[in-house]
C-alpha cells in the first residue's frame, strides 16, 4: 500500500478558537437545520455515538462538531469510499463563504481524497 499525506484529524470535540472561526451571530433556524445534518450524517456514516461537545456557544458548538464529523469522515475513508466522503463533505459545506473554518476543512480534505482516490484507480 503505497502511504497517502493526510490532514492532520483534530479530536473530537476540540476546541478551535475563536481566531479559527468567523463566528457571527447566526439565525436560529439555520443553527438546528446544521446540527440536524450533521447529526444525521455522522449516525449514518459512522454508527457511532454522537461525540460530546464542550460547554460554549450553540455556533460555536455546532461549528466544532461539524469539523469533528468532516475529520472522522476522513478517518474512515478508504480509495473505494474516498468520492462518496467527498460529496457528503461538500453537501455540509457548498453553500458557505470560502472563509468559513469548515468549508476550508473539507476543501483540505478534499485535495487529500482526490490524492487517494488516483492511488486507488
Amino acid at each position: 500500500m503505497v502511504a497517502t499525506s493526510r490532514p492532520t484529524p483534530r479530536k473530537g470535540g476540540e476546541q478551535y478558537g475563536p481566531g479559527s472561526a468567523m463566528m457571527a451571530p447566526m439565525d436560529p433556524v439555520a443553527l438546528r437545520n446544521r446540527l440536524l445534518v450533521a447529526t444525521g450524517m455522522w449516525k449514518e456514516a459512522t454508527g457511532e455515538p454522537l461525540p460530546r461537545m464542550a460547554p460554549g456557544k450553540p455556533e460555536q458548538q455546532i461549528q466544532n462538531f461539524e469539523l469533528a464529523l468532516v475529520d472522522r469522515l476522513w478517518e474512515i475513508a478508504t480509495p473505494v469510499t474516498a468520492r462518496e466522503i467527498a460529496d457528503r463533505t461538500w453537501d455540509l459545506v457548498h453553500d458557505r463563504d470560502d472563509r468559513d473554518p469548515v468549508k476550508r476543512r473539507v476543501v483540505e480534505c478534499h485535495e487529500a481524497l482526490a490524492r487517494m482516490t488516483r492511488l486507488g484507480d
